[in-house]
């Protein structure tokens, strides 16, 4: 910059001021002081600018990296119930509907539900990639839960005796411990706990956000199905309900793993105060493992 300064009416010669003088600029009122060094601007407040050839000033380039925080574990409760839930089924008046079913985890890519949770737009039961979307929840016993996986179902196998079917997912579950198959039959009195999804209401038909139980007895034995009823006083809250097709009547010692006895077949209006109607699998324990490519043996 150059200036140019007035003494006695002697004008003096312009004098030119190196890049290393000091300036004060007044703008709109407000004056602010800085360094010219070197071609670097230093404001009031901050360090002088490193000399090129000092390492100790040059700024690290080295980028930060940060490790995300690990997801939320599967609850620590029966983890391996299902929740399945489909929002466009198609019905032969035209347009969807919403439906929902439950099941269980059977191997890392499968679960165990009533077959007629897959139809056509005729009710029939149909196996294949279902014609609809339907998600599978896995690891929550709340919806609010922030643990757990929503994946989707891309194959469905029918049993060929029994309203039952298996039902591959989009992606294998690895760190829920799948239930057990039962190879024995059913006794009668046999104890069975009764874990589902489904509606709160009799005449209502939406899933519950929450997981339902409930405590069951066998009640008679038939070759493909068994009948089991409520220990207790029946309410909506520990039985099955609409919506509740495919729910798992197993036995458990920890509240954690489980061995599969039975699945329910309707999910009849509730509380009712009959015996329900169950899909056995040990009679196509067989079949099971050879659709889910599970070789170990079923729980005795």
């Amino acid at each position: 910059m150059i200036y140019s300064v007035r003494t006695n009416s002697r004008r003096r010669p312009l004098a030119r001021f190196h890049a290393t003088a000091a300036a004060v600029i007044v703008g709109a009122g407000v004056a602010f002081a800085y360094v010219v060094t070197g071609g670097t601007v230093v404001w009031p407040g901050q360090a002088e600018a490193p000399s090129p050839g000092n390492a100790a000033n040059t700024l690290s380039t080295t980028p930060t990296t940060t490790t995300p925080p690990p997801p939320p574990p599967p609850s620590a409760i029966l983890p391996f119930n299902a929740k399945l839930v489909s929002q466009d089924i198609p019905v032969a008046s035209g347009g969807v509907r919403t439906g929902a079913c439950s099941g269980s985890l059977i191997a890392p890519e499968w679960i165990i539900t009533a077959g007629h949770c897959f139809h056509d737009i005729n009710d029939v039961r149909v196996g294949g990639p279902p014609p609809y979307t339907m998600m599978v929840t896995v690891g929550k016993i709340k919806d609010t839960d922030l643990g757990g996986y929503t994946l989707q179902v891309v194959d469905v196998r029918q049993s060929p005796v029994s309203d039952l079917a298996v039902a591959r997912l989009s992606a294998p579950v690895t760190d829920i411990v799948p239930v057990t198959i039962a190879s024995a039959t059913p006794e009668v009195e046999q104890q069975l706990q009764f874990a589902g999804w489904g509606s709160l209401s009799p005449t209502v038909r939406a899933p519950s956000d929450h997981l339902k139980r409930g405590q069951f007895s066998v009640s008679r034995v038939r070759q493909y199905t068994l009948e089991a009823r409520s220990v207790g006083e029946r309410t909506v809250e520990n039985g099955p309900c609409p919506e509740d097709s495919g729910a798992p009547f197993f036995v458990s010692g920890d509240d954690r793993t489980g061995m599969l006895v039975a699945t329910e077949v309707s999910g009849p209006p509730c509380p009712q105060a009959g015996a329900e109607i169950l899909a056995r699998v040990d009679v196509i324990a067989t079949w099971i493992h050879e659709q889910t490519g599970n070789t170990s043996k079923s729980a005795p």
